[in-house]
């Protein structure tokens, strides 16, 4: 008997400090670190996280309880921004702290979420060369147009392939598209279907997005995993991506080591890469790791953002018939019906570029910027942020806040055709991130969404029973739509 009234007074002692512990934790006072919405013992503030899709769930707790919250999940510190006003100062005066990831590698050497990538690697040299190539190869300006003639030919393919389709994955589609011109830029061919190529790396950049989630998990909770032993479980899917991805690359490298450029012939990316790897007094001494990781890394994020964000803009138009209407009046007016468009028309279609944005800020590819800062500061004058707290940056939020866009939550282009300048300059745009550490391809992705739209809509009508879902959810890093309509084209013109 005594026994059993021992055992009682423990146990209600433990429902006692559970109940005190949980008080405490709700009714807890905010910090020199910002607002802190309620939180449970133990697990902080994962609740308010798991009731939604991350971007929602935040922007539903910072509606609530402001634009800057400091939070915990069990203990790891997160910072968490809402406001374009505090992104503004972090992009701007605290830019350099956060020019690095908070992801560490399940292994060094792995191609797929291993520490030889560009996007993980932190701010550095090796960063600054690569941006730099990036730049003179790839996304700048004088890159953009000499291979204008690569995407010409890919958009009249890509329009060919449209036209032989009952029913088409606008996404998919796409991703045919956006792939073919950005082998073709980086490394002077495309993958073959012949040899099965395209589908092996169409396979593991959906395997790759797939295992984004375990990389996310293993990141949050490395320290239990590596207590328990359990890491190696995750690693070894990781590590099957990566080693296929390796034997492709490898295999492509060696066969452009065989066949050098002619001396006429301008040397491409995946040339200018080798050579360095060779040259002991390159700018940079590259690694052969790092190259292939690098082009692992423009697979995935030069294809998949373009196409899901050409198939949200195509499923708004589709909702929104006045609209659809009014970009295919504006595109037949200056372009006429015997050709195709191209992306010079683009400068003298300003709805359809109204359209494009619009697109983009209702369906931001990445809603949520996640880094580190690296050191500790001070923001607003106020909150005292420690070293290597996790930032994260909710853009989705930003970019529908009603006191910064009129019905915000609405498809409403014609937003873009006034004051967008002053809207971008006060980072509440940001559909492609911002900062140093920025998407170097901002400028081609327009291009891509912009004349991939545009083809569609000018030469095609578009068939669909019901309204198409919005409904959300993540595909890897991307926001994806959770179902994907089957799309009927019907050709509308003779080119």
């Amino acid at each position: 008997m005594a026994a059993m009234i021992v055992e009682f007074q423990n146990c209600i002692f433990l429902i006692l400090l559970c109940f005190f512990s949980f008080l405490y934790y709700f009714f807890k006072k905010t910090n020199d670190m910002g607002p802190s919405p309620p939180s449970l013992p133990i697990i902080g503030h994962l609740h308010h996280v798991l009731s939604a899709l991350p971007h929602k769930a935040f922007q539903k707790i910072s509606t609530k309880y402001g634009p800057l919250l400091h939070l915990h999940i069990f203990s790891f510190p997160i910072f968490l921004v809402s406001s374009h006003s505090i992104a503004y100062e972090i992009f701007t005066t605290h830019d350099l702290n956060i020019s690095s990831r908070n992801t560490a590698a399940i292994d060094a050497s792995l191609l797929v979420f291993g520490s030889s990538g560009f996007t993980v690697a932190p701010y550095g040299d090796y960063v600054k060369y690569i941006k730099k190539l990036l730049a003179t190869k790839l996304f700048g300006p004088r890159a953009i147009e000499k291979s204008r003639g690569v995407r010409a030919e890919e958009l009249k393919l890509f329009y060919l392939r449209l036209l032989k389709e009952e029913s088409i994955d606008i996404c998919k589609e796409t991703t045919k598209f956006t792939n073919n011109v950005i082998c073709r830029m980086s490394m002077g061919r495309i993958f073959s279907e012949e040899n099965g190529e395209i589908e092996t790396v169409r396979e593991l950049i959906i395997k790759s997005f797939g295992l984004a989630k375990k990389f996310l998990f293993v990141n949050v909770f490395r320290r239990p995993l590596e207590m328990l032993g359990m890491v190696s479980f995750f690693k070894k899917d990781i590590m099957d991506v990566s080693n296929r991805f390796d034997e492709l690359l490898e295999r492509i490298l060696a066969e452009r080591e065989e066949k050098k450029p002619e001396e006429d012939q301008d040397m491409d990316m995946m040339d200018l890469l080798l050579e360095a790897c060779r040259d002991d007094n390159a700018e940079y001494r590259i690694t052969r790791t790092q190259i292939k990781a690098l082009f692992v890394e423009i697979f995935m994020g030069g294809t998949d953002t373009a196409a899901h964000s050409t198939q949200w803009t195509m499923a708004e138009l589709v909702n929104n018939p006045n609209i659809f209407e009014r970009l295919r009046d504006e595109i037949d007016g200056v372009i006429g019906k015997s050709r195709l468009i191209q992306e010079t028309d683009l400068p003298n279609l300003p709805f359809l570029q109204a359209v494009v944005k619009e697109g983009l800020r209702l369906h931001p590819p990445a809603p949520l910027l996640v880094r580190m800062l690296e050191k500790k500061c001070v923001i607003k004058d106020f909150f005292n942020v420690p070293e290597k707290t996790t930032l994260v940056v909710n853009f989705y939020a930003l970019m529908r806040d009603p006191d910064s866009w009129e019905d915000p939550n609405e498809f409403k282009p014609e937003r873009f055709l006034t004051s967008k300048q002053e809207e971008e300059k006060a980072l509440k745009y940001l559909p492609f991130s911002a900062g140093r550490r920025g998407c170097p391809a901002t400028n081609l992705g327009y291009i891509f969404v912009g004349i991939s739209v545009g083809m569609m809509v000018q030469c095609f009508d578009w068939s669909i029973k019901d309204k198409v879902s919005l409904e959300e959810v993540y595909a890897g890093m991307s926001l994806a739509m959770a179902h994907p309509p089957k799309f009927t084209p019907v050709s509308r013109l003779s080119l």
